[in-house]
């Protein structure tokens, strides 16, 4: 017999014995107690001892953290953890605000550019829908747009030059009458009361003259920002109108990938927001004009296409906008017209304003860009604060934008896919 067979021989019968010696014990374990064997008893793992009883600071609050919390009443800690997060995110909008102060020449020709795109963008998709190349059409549209600029511009300013004079010698004649009113009416003020007043107030006026001057000059752009401002308004406009998607595609792909769904999402629903209330508010502006500036003309006030541009501007600034133009229209028909006339227009005014806050706004705009008037008002005396008459501008859009942001992320959920599988296609 080989080596082999040897090994073999001995493995088979170590393999015999093992189950015997097995059998044995399994026979001697199933064994009855009266035959003296021991019962079968199986083998159980030790369970893991109970879990210990809750903590009293636990059975308070799962938000404290030590038993020092347990003794602070409830109130006051739920009053201090909303303090410290209020605190940082006052901070971080502070922040916020102040890097947008800082670069508020930069800034500000881009949000208006964003505005313009979005006024804009309409027109590019007719020319692309009839078949013109994507940068021709965008030029054209913005020629169009700077001729339309001009045009009025032009207008306005040849309304002004000739009837400056006229309107000149008529406020003089307006102050002469309020110096008869204060002489003869209810306050009987004297020549010399008249004329002290009125050196007092030049006075002032000549005393704070350096104050306003410098003033103006510390918060007015120079010329050669006003000129870079407007250079950089239109080349992000161009570059925005032709490119916009590009753009907003390489900002997406900044964000995880598993937030660029939300990301992409709340950014349409937004830019589709701004672009209705851009459009909007250009038509209810439109309409404004139009009717406040028949009014002037039929009661032939100076100026009546330069205030009705005036009107069409102060739109796009709600509630404070309308009053102050309209209150423009009114002070000119006064001194131009007399008080009567003055009254008339001043109907005219609240009628076209009335007509505009609860029929066309509610009509044209709609519920998606609807905003309560106490954020207008917090919204643009915030803008007024940060960047002037530009920023009042575009406070309101803002605001528009950021609600309709916030509630798209708040309200959709992107679509539940398993991680690591690949979508390929939606349709069967």
């Amino acid at each position: 017999m080989g080596r082999f067979e040897r090994v073999q021989a001995s493995l088979r019968r170590a393999y015999r014995a093992g189950r015997e010696s097995v059998r044995a014990a399994r026979s001697r374990g199933l064994a009855s107690p009266s035959e003296g064997g021991e019962q079968f008893q199986p083998v159980v793992p030790d369970a893991e001892p109970p879990p210990p009883p809750p903590s009293p600071v636990e059975a308070v609050h799962p938000s404290t953290t030590s038993r020092d919390d347990e003794d602070v009443p409830y109130s006051l800690r739920i009053s201090a953890a909303w303090s410290w997060r209020l605190l940082v995110l006052a901070i971080a909008v502070y922040g916020l605000v102040r890097v947008i102060g800082i670069l508020r020449f930069v800034v500000i020709p881009l949000a208006i550019a964003l505005l313009l795109t979005a006024f804009l963008s309409p027109a590019v998709g007719w020319l692309l829908r009839a078949r013109l190349h994507r940068t021709l059409a965008v030029v054209v549209v913005m020629i169009c747009g700077l001729a339309a600029v001009a045009g009025t511009l032009t207008l306005v300013v040849n309304e002004f030059v000739s009837g400056a004079p006229q309107l000149g010698a008529d406020a003089a004649k307006g102050v002469r009458q309020i110096q008869n009113w204060l002489q003869t009416g209810p306050l009987h003020l004297s020549d010399a009361q008249i004329t002290r007043y009125i050196d007092e107030a030049q006075s002032w006026i000549t005393d704070n003259s350096s104050r306003f001057t410098s003033g103006a000059l510390a918060t007015a752009a120079t010329v050669a920002e006003i000129v870079t401002g407007a250079l950089l308004v239109l080349f992000s406009t161009f570059f925005f109108l032709r490119d916009g998607r590009k753009i907003w595609r390489f900002i997406v792909r900044l964000f995880p990938l598993g937030a660029r769904w939300r990301i992409d999402d709340a950014g349409q629903a937004s830019w589709s927001a701004l672009g209705n209330y851009v459009r909007a508010t250009v038509l209810v502006a439109f309409i404004d004009a139009v009717g406040i500036g028949i009014c002037l003309v039929i009661f032939r006030i100076p100026f009546s296409f330069a205030l009705a541009a005036l009107v069409f501007l102060g739109a796009f600034i709600p509630i404070v906008g309308a009053t102050l133009s309209g209150a423009v229209a009114v002070l000119v028909a006064l001194v131009a017209q007399g008080p009567i006339v003055a009254l008339i227009i001043l109907g005219a005014v609240i009628g076209v304003q009335q007509l505009e806050g609860h029929v066309l706004q509610p009509l044209i705009m709609g519920r998606a860009v609807a905003i309560h008037p106490l954020a207008v008002i917090v919204g643009i005396a915030s803008g007024v604060v940060i960047a002037g008459i530009v920023g009042a501008l575009i406070a309101v859009p803002l605001i528009a934008v950021l609600n309709t942001a916030v509630r798209r992320l708040n309200k959709r959920r992107p679509p539940s896919i398993p991680p690591g599988v690949e979508v390929v296609s939606t349709r069967e």
